[in-house]
């Protein structure tokens, strides 16, 4: 499944309107939020048909999944939307990530834990709030907003860098580090980042890591930064796509891709955009001198204006 899908619900009280765009979805917020009342619309809907009083419009199938046959109702089920409660606990479970890894439909999580096991990103964290009301009704308009759509507080000059992981893009950001005297560091993975920051002190830390994956890890690296100012979150979609961003490589759709990159990624085919990104990369320097590796930088992509050309479309980060 891919693509952008506007999903609207309602009835005479209430109308939820918002678009899905990944294979991973997360609603959040606290209790009396709506979240609760959305599932309890779309079941009705489902299972009472036109008599429950609500109208759900998507050009794809928006469907409940909870209950013992969770799995064999993915089995046989693609191109669909699939919301599902947080008190259904299999969206806890090592079997549920590798179900979703392998699925053809789009999933909206609703839960107020953090889910480990899936990467989802960063911009599809959102809480649902009342947008206003339709005039001369009582009719209440809920839409999602995200949670963490000001999380930088850029422009930044640090002191150090902190990398998600030690492949290439390592390897790129520790080269500028050591010329610019910027001391740069290997989390080991995403899930590292938070225990590295417990030992900050006044230094002005830049954390830099996929968005495209971080989800899980964003309320603690949030909480961080809201008590921590020296510290600033940096989260592009990857290192991969940073370099496609930059316009090095000069195939006449990877612009287009960039743009909504929703209509290229076949969810079945990426469990996340970073890994998309990434074969993208590697296929179109294939055979140039800007070949890519995901495990050992080539040197090239260290030449001054290569690394420049970079480094430019980090806007507010100042290395």
């Amino acid at each position: 499944m891919r693509g952008k899908h506007r999903v609207i619900v309602q009835n005479n009280r209430l109308h939820y309107e918002f678009e899905i765009k990944r294979n991973i979805t997360i609603v959040r917020g606290d209790s009396a939020t709506g979240k609760t009342t959305l599932i309890n619309m779309l079941r009705q809907a489902e299972n009472l048909g036109n008599s429950s009083g609500i109208e759900v419009n998507c050009d794809v199938p928006c469907r409940i999944l909870e209950g013992s046959n969770w799995k064999l109702i993915l089995e046989h089920t693609e191109n669909s939307i699939f919301f599902i409660d947080e008190e259904n606990v299999f969206v806890h479970t090592v079997e549920f990530a590798s179900c979703v890894k392998d699925s053809g439909n789009y999933f909206v999580l609703i839960t107020r834990e953090n889910l480990y096991g899936l990467p989802y990103s960063v911009e599809e964290i959102y809480g649902i709030h009342p947008a206003g009301k339709y005039q001369n009704t009582r009719k209440i308009y809920q839409q999602m907003y995200q949670i963490y759509s000001k999380f930088q507080n850029l422009p930044v000059h640090p002191d150090k860098i902190i990398v998600e992981d030690s492949n290439s893009g390592y390897e790129f950001f520790n080269a500028i580090g050591q010329e610019n005297n910027i001391l740069c560091e290997s989390a080991g993975g995403k899930s590292n980042i938070f225990s590295k920051l417990q030992s900050i002190g006044q230094e002005t830390v830049c954390v830099i890591a996929d968005g495209a994956a971080i989800g899980p890890e964003m309320n603690r690296l949030y909480e961080i930064t809201e008590r921590k100012s020296n510290i600033v979150l940096y989260f592009p979609e990857s290192f991969e796509w940073l370099i496609l961003k930059s316009g090095l490589v000069t195939d006449g759709d990877i612009k287009t891709i960039l743009q909504e990159p929703e209509e290229y990624i076949e969810s079945k085919d990426y469990f996340s955009w970073e890994r998309y990104f990434t074969k993208l990369l590697i296929e179109r320097t294939q055979d140039t001198y800007l070949q890519y590796q995901k495990t050992k930088l080539n040197p090239v992509y260290l030449h001054d204006k290569i690394k420049h050309t970079i480094i430019s479309v980090m806007q507010g980060i100042i290395l």
